[in-house]
């Protein structure tokens, strides 16, 4: 007597087509987070030497002036004149505005920027420095 398998066997098959849309969404989702991780509209700075602690973890407001002039409020290009309202709008509760002045930017116009800031409300300025390394 012969006996009978009662499944017939088949062999396995690899289905590669949901594999790549896997790695086609791995490939997007990274290069959207790493895009997400530039500072594409930040004007270059070159800040001065120095050595400081580093700030906490909260973001205070940043008021940056470049070599050219150009004045910012937390990436937002603002004329001389705006600096108080933007500030106003933008100041966190604490009042620490950090001043990231370009080393070769008017000093002039960082003083005036600052006394705008603190019409604004700005109660402490804490100044940008790049380390030094040691």
């Amino acid at each position: 007597m012969k006996l009978r398998r009662s499944r017939a066997s088949k062999r396995g098959r690899i289905e590669i087509i949901p594999m790549i849309d896997v790695m086609f969404f791995l490939l997007a989702t990274f290069m959207l987070a790493s895009l997400a991780m530039q500072r594409l509209d930040a004007v270059r700075i070159d800040l001065p030497q120095g050595a400081a602690q580093p700030l906490a973890e909260q973001q205070p407001l940043t008021l940056g002036i470049s070599h050219s002039g150009q004045i910012q409020v937390n990436r937002q290009n603002v004329q001389l004149s705006e600096v108080a309202g933007t500030v106003k709008r933008l100041l966190p509760s604490d009042g620490n505005v950090v001043v990231a002045a370009d080393a070769g930017a008017p000093n002039g116009l960082v003083v005036q920027a600052m006394l705008q800031a603190r019409q604004g409300g700005a109660g402490h300025f804490l100044i940008a420095l790049q380390r030094d390394n040691p």
